[in-house]
């Protein structure tokens, strides 16, 4: 009888450990309203069926936000996977500066604030209006709008929203825009102040932009918010039913730019020479575009017309190698010691590959928000250019062109340690369109097909797991009976959102002589556990620092 060895660690393959994010794609037993599940995926289930598995936490405290009700995402996944514990991330950090009062009295809050009583100006705020708590939270923006009024005496602020039906309800925003105009309404009557929506948009409009995908989203968001150029409405409430009743069908992240103007027809907040400006949103992806359009002297993504002299903060540091933005409200997560980082101290080749709209999640995210290589020498980037069309018109995005540098990486001999993002789940899934979201999932299922016999080719070892859930929960569910929601013509109620659901994680090791058992020590595992998993496959004992392995070996 084979005795247990809990410390041994396995052999070293010739081939190297291959990680493949499923990007978006949870697991869930139920199939209605699961794409992927409901899909046409030989290849997973292969592997579910025949190969050590297990699922993992992806949301909540277990990859460091606030509360177990808030949903995963890929900046916090990549984030855990990479530093091998739990930090402290974007939402958790903003509410605990809010409520601690730390906000207010920090570098940042000081300077966007005393810049504009220095020279009268107004007040601006730009971000996603939901609370959806992946980019932005709505209270977040109440209680520093409170704060300017009450404590500040800020006389004019102006609100310049994105619309979300992303990481909320599809078509929600209303939900979100009339409750805060009459917050609005009571702060103006209570503090005597004159505060207001400006303008807006849907996120995947303008503005938010990443990654360099489509700088015209930025020009575009630049025009509405600063230059107050757009179509003109008395109110965000009316711009949104209008656009609703003119483009059948169109979800919030969709919405057409619009600005907000008086009875003379002129625009309410554009913003000007003396003003202070706040991007209130806490993930970094979406929002360095738009900081480096108001910070950089010599920027030349586009022409800023008017270029105005103001005051600019973030609410966090979105990039901490480049510092974008210069000035932020909440110090972010300093994440050291990634599992990027301490490989290459330890000689191990990597490579990182990911379509342009995962590029930054296999790279900045996943070393702890930090640009660039840790060792030229000894790691490659390979980034395949996105297409800029809706995702629900091409599912299968750039999956076949990463997964061919996948495989030319495997077979160079040239790698230790390979991490791959498809991107179709998460944003294909965040589309609410069923029919693609199928799609994306079999596109992701046939380049798994296409990597297991390059796996055993070469005996790599190949790990199969995903950074939160989207594409396994497409319909939403009623509150009260936790059953499948339907609207008045009697159709499930499309999901967009990210799900609380745990990811699926697999390993093959078809040449493994070891017997691979779960780690007591990994008890009800996250993505955190991922680190310490890979040095255990890379043969190397995994940092104390480090959540524990997934695994055990029991020797043959």
């Amino acid at each position: 009888m084979a005795s247990r060895i809990y410390k041994i660690l396995p052999e070293r393959r010739p081939g190297p450990l291959v990680i493949v994010i499923m990007d978006g794609i949870g697991w869930r037993e139920e199939l209605e309203g699961n794409a992927f599940r409901e899909g046409y995926i030989p290849h997973f289930l292969g592997l579910w069926e025949n190969c050590f598995h297990t699922l993992l936490k992806a949301h909540g405290t277990a990859v460091g936000l606030p509360s177990d009700k808030d949903m995963g995402n890929s900046e916090v996944g990549h984030n855990a996977i990479g530093a091998g514990r739990v930090y402290a991330q974007g939402a958790r950090l903003v509410n605990e500066a809010l409520e601690s009062g730390r906000l207010f009295k920090g570098k940042g809050w000081r300077y966007v604030v005393d810049f504009c009583k220095k020279h009268n100006g107004t007040l601006h705020f730009i971000g996603l209006l939901s609370d959806g708590n992946v980019h932005s939270h709505i209270d977040h923006l109440k209680k520093m709008l409170e704060y300017a009024a009450f404590h500040e005496k800020i006389k004019r602020a102006r609100i310049h929203i994105l619309l979300d039906g992303r990481d909320v309800g599809e078509t929600s925003a209303l939900d979100y825009v009339v409750p805060f105009e009459e917050f609005l309404k009571r702060l103006n009557e209570e503090a005597q102040v004159d505060y207001r929506i400006a303008s807006g948009g849907g996120r995947m409009v303008i503005t938010m932009d990443r990654y360099e995908a489509n700088w015209d989203m930025v020009e575009l968001g630049w025009k509405t918010h600063v230059a107050g150029e757009g179509r003109p409405f008395r109110s965000a409430e009316e711009a949104i039913r209008t656009y609703r009743e003119e483009i059948p069908g169109v979800i919030d992240q969709d919405l057409p730019p619009f600005v907000i103007v008086d009875e003379s027809g002129n625009p309410v907040g554009p913003i000007r020479d003396g003003d202070g400006v706040i991007l209130f949103n806490f993930r970094g992806d979406r929002a360095i575009e738009i900081s480096r359009a108001f910070e950089e002297e010599d920027f030349d993504a586009f022409e800023r017309v008017p270029y105005p002299k103001v005051a600019f903060a973030g609410m966090m540091e979105y990039d901490g190698d480049l510092h974008i933005p210069k000035v932020y409200l909440v110090e972010p997560p300093h994440i050291e010691n990634t599992m990027g980082e301490l490989l290459c101290q330890r000689g191990i080749r990597q490579m990182a590959i990911a379509e342009t709209q995962k590029f930054g999640h296999v790279t900045y995210f996943w070393n702890g928000n930090r640009s660039g290589k840790f060792d030229e020498n000894l790691e490659t980037y390979i980034e395949v250019p996105s297409d800029i069309v809706p995702f629900e018109q091409r599912p299968w995005m750039k999956a076949a062109e990463v997964t061919d540098k996948l495989i030319e990486g495997i077979r160079s001999g040239n790698y230790d340690l390979i991490r791959v993002n498809y991107a179709n789940g998460d944003m294909v899934g965040h589309t609410g369109v069923y029919q693609a979201a199928r799609i994306a999932g079999e596109t992701v299922d046939l380049c798994l097909g296409r990597v297991i016999p390059v796996i055993e080719e070469t005996k790599g070892i190949l790990i199969v797991t995903a950074d939160h859930g989207n594409l396994e929960e497409m319909y939403e569910k009623d509150k009260k009976t936790g059953k499948i929601a339907y609207d008045e013509k009697g159709n499930p109620k499309p999901k967009t959102a990210h799900t609380l659901n745990p990811v699926p994680f697999i390993v093959y090791d078809p040449y493994g002589k070891e017997k691979i058992l779960a780690n007591p020590d990994a008890e009800n595992p996250s993505l955190t556990n991922i680190a310490a998993t890979c040095f255990q496959l890379l043969s190397l004992e995994p940092p104390d620092i480090y959540d524990p392995p997934i695994l055990l070996f029991e020797s043959p």
